[in-house]
């Protein structure tokens, strides 16, 4: 099975690598992989101690840095490097300032397994929620590095847990242990023999828990929401636009919307204007135009605002779960006692649907059912604080997964600098 597997992750590196010419994406995606070893080896001594921390996308960043944040202050001489499979991740947290380098992973390959891990030679490798990528947990185990899972998530229909999985049963054997969001987890590790976890919940709690304590100040959406009631729409997809534009193509009076769409490429932004008409302002041209009367849409083109932008939230609506993309983060609202509205598919996300048994979210899944919530939401001020409450709650009585990781790792683990 590792021949075939190694055969078939070439096949597919190839496969990418043509396909780039049609599609600016992969080109991104197959470029940034050349810079990947350059760049380690001119950022990286021989003497350096270092901590790797592989995340698939943005996401998982987020989970993973409170981790980060917390191992860099209890080991202020390593270095962190982070690596990122997708370009999503990659282009906006390449110049994180909590990493020393950041790449995107080498196609696991078993050379560029070899190579990466010979070049960071980390003192501990954390893998964050997903992506195991079997030649690279194979070369770290058989260069004793400590190994570990963050905010990790299984499901049953996982390839891990079917008949003719054992490949990836034994990739996830080389993990040297499991910090898990959920018992439901747990118990599907500990029925192929996997013990070596700790129920130690989800990461992104603590994140978006401290998120509240920064300046979450954006002066231009300040401005623009003032004193009136404000939903703000964020990381959504066409299938979640086409639930929310009747609702926004009437909003009522009163209530100011600002509405962030996981794309901010042009052809997005021109659709959007255009379904929105003139009440929709963008914000790159709203310091000339926010005197604009009939504007009661802000429609963010640019990235890196949102888990602000919640802060001046009434109402939240997330997408990613009308269509099949995948649920966005419904915690950074939640942390700011915001009432949430999502899409349909919430099977993936225990968080979404244990936030939906406490009442602090609601699901819709057409048009009619989406503008019926949010005008409830808009109307009954006591459901809304309420809701919103809940949610709230939920963030606050979830954190406390970083110091469950660290303290484990300082009573298991000797780190010498």
């Amino acid at each position: 099975m590792q021949l075939l597997y190694n055969f078939l992750i070439r096949l597919s590196y190839a496969a990418i690598w043509c396909l780039q010419v049609v599609s600016p994406k992969l080109k991104t995606f197959v470029r940034g992989r050349t810079q990947s070893f350059p760049k380690l080896t001119n950022h990286l001594q021989p003497h350096d101690k270092t901590m790797w921390f592989h995340c698939a996308s943005l996401g998982e960043f987020e989970q993973g840095l409170p981790i980060m944040e917390a191992m860099k202050k209890a080991y202020p001489a390593f270095k962190i490097v982070v690596s990122f499979f997708s370009p999503s991740g990659y282009e906006v947290k390449k110049d994180a300032p909590i990493a020393d380098v950041v790449v995107y992973l080498p196609w696991d390959t078993p050379s560029n397994a070899k190579r990466f891990v010979t070049l960071v030679k980390p003192s501990f490798a954390f893998f964050v929620k997903y992506e195991f990528w079997p030649n690279y947990l194979k070369e770290l185990k058989s260069k004793e590095v400590p190994t570990f899972l963050v905010s990790g998530l299984f499901r049953p229909k996982q390839l891990f847990f079917k008949s003719y999985g054992g490949f990836y049963r034994n990739a996830l054997g080389n993990f040297d242990h499991f910090f898990l969001q959920n018992t439901a987890s747990e118990t599907l590790l500990h029925g192929i023999g996997l013990t070596n976890t700790t129920v130690s919940g989800d990461t992104r709690f603590d994140r978006v828990a401290k998120q509240i304590e920064m300046d979450n100040t954006v002066p231009l959406a300040e401005q623009f929401v003032q004193d009136k009631l404000c939903l703000v729409c964020g990381s959504t997809w066409p299938e979640d636009e086409t639930v929310l534009l009747p609702f926004l193509q009437d909003l009522p009076e009163g209530v100011r919307c600002i509405l962030a769409p996981h794309h901010v490429d042009a052809a997005t932004i021109r659709r959007l204007q255009t379904a929105l008409g003139e009440k929709s302002l963008l914000y790159s041209e709203a310091k000339q135009r926010l005197q604009k009367p009939e504007a009661t849409i802000l429609i963010i083109d640019n990235i890196g605002l949102l888990s602000k932008l919640y802060s001046y939230a009434d109402i939240a609506y997330v997408g990613g779960a009308m269509g099949s993309t995948g649920l966005h983060n419904i915690l950074e609202p939640a942390t700011f006692g915001v009432p949430i509205v999502i899409g349909k598919n919430i099977e993936k996300f225990p968080e979404a649907k244990r936030l939906r048994q406490l009442a602090g979210l609601y699901v819709v899944d057409r048009a009619a059912a989406c503008t019926e919530r949010l005008q409830h939401f808009i109307q009954d001020k006591t459901f809304r604080e309420k809701t919103g409450m809940i949610a709230g709650h939920y963030i606050n009585s979830n954190t406390g997964a970083t110091a469950t990781i660290l303290d484990f790792l300082q009573k298991h683990y000797t780190v010498t600098a």
